[in-house]
């Protein structure tokens, strides 16, 4: 159910991050650009600053504005620190979508300061416990799987990954257009008695929902398109997410050193020039955007601090998607469905009676 013909309004926070104001203004533009009037864009950050990348090298688009914010926080920052800021772009471009002046946020600073600010200050979905941030990985068919949490919560109990795995069915089925979402739990074997105390209950409780849950799934398994969302906790999802994000740089690495070995491997690699370009468009994190933190009252999408500007316009194209799905209210019903059904503690969880609202026949349209 997308609000079609609404104008949606995007808060971007344009410091904090590892290259400078510049690339996120530029990627913050190009969104604007291509979206048009369905998006307004403002750039949260001190004026000045935005005025002079304005001056220096183009105009601003008319569906584009900017809101002053003073004080940026630093990347060495810690997430008290940041929090504290209450001037900072971070607390200024959350603060307007508490207030209703903006649909979303999206930054690419200091992510536990993005993280925290949005929980203090949009607060948390009714009956969520913890919110988990979702990151795309590829897969060998090009269908991308969802796992969540990858850093927001290093603890966990099995209610917070049960959690995790219905808000990532939520966002495959209506993000993603996918049909009764498959969901797994990440587990160092396929049984369900292997794996910690944690996930041996959480085996239990997805078993006895009615998520489209297919059971345990090991690391090797998450490139091969085997399932569509995965539930673990922080650590392990961070420290995944950290692997797969070294295996670009290490291919690449590794066919360079091979070129340089004889004329015959220079070869080869020419007429593989077309597959390994496509290779690396898959593991290449800007084709995402950013990581939506799911659970909060609102849409904050948290961007690597290296962000490019196709990364930076991809996050921005995510945020109109997430608002336009309503995706945040459609977790809040899928709760309240699982809650009236009864009670919901680690050990006696009730089956949700409205999965059928999130089952699709084809894919969301976002024209």
């Amino acid at each position: 159910m997308m609000n079609d013909g609404q104008v949606i309004t995007v808060a971007l926070d344009v410091m904090g991050a590892d290259f400078g104001p510049e690339v996120i203004i530029e990627g913050g533009l190009q969104a604007a650009e291509e979206s048009g009037s369905t998006l307004k864009l403002v750039l949260v950050g001190k004026v000045e600053v935005i005025n002079d990348y304005v001056k220096e090298q183009r105009p601003l688009p008319p569906n584009v504005l900017i809101e002053n914010a003073p004080h940026a926080v630093a990347m060495t920052d810690s997430a008290t620190e940041g929090v504290r800021k209450k001037t900072s772009s971070i607390a200024v471009g959350l603060t307007m979508q508490k207030e209703g002046r903006a649909d979303a946020f999206v930054s690419a600073g200091n992510t536990g300061a993005v993280m925290a600010s949005s929980i203090l200050i949009l607060g948390r979905i009714e009956g969520v416990s913890r919110p988990a941030i979702v990151s795309y990985f590829p897969t060998i068919t090009g269908r991308p799987t969802l796992v969540l949490d990858v850093g927001a919560n290093v603890d966990c109990k099995p209610m917070h990954l049960f959690q995790f795995g219905m808000m990532g069915s939520v966002y495959a089925s209506l993000m993603e257009g996918r049909t009764s979402p498959r969901v797994a739990l990440l587990s160092i074997g396929e049984e369900k008695s292997k794996g910690n105390e944690a996930v041996i209950a959480t085996h239990e409780l997805f078993a006895k929902s009615d998520l489209n849950f297919v059971g345990n799934v090991e690391g090797r398994d998450v490139l091969f398109d085997k399932v569509d969302v995965i539930a673990t906790d922080g650590f392990t999802g961070n420290v995944l997410l950290k692997f797969a994000e070294s295996v670009e740089a290490f291919l690449t690495k590794s066919i360079k050193r091979q070129i340089e070995t004889n004329i015959f491997s220079r070869i080869g690699v020419g007429l593989l020039g077309p597959f390994l370009r496509r290779m690396k468009r898959k593991f290449d994190a800007s084709e995402y955007g950013g990581a939506p933190l799911l659970g909060v009252d609102g849409v904050s999408i948290i961007c690597h601090g290296s962000s490019s500007p196709k990364a930076i316009k991809n996050a921005v194209c995510v945020a109109l998607k997430m608002v336009r799905h309503r995706l945040k209210d459609n977790i809040r019903e899928e709760l309240a469905g699982l809650n009236s059904n009864g009670n919901s503690n680690d050990q006696d969880i009730k089956r949700p009676n409205n999965r059928i609202r999130l089952i699709r026949t084809e894919p969301p349209s976002d024209e």
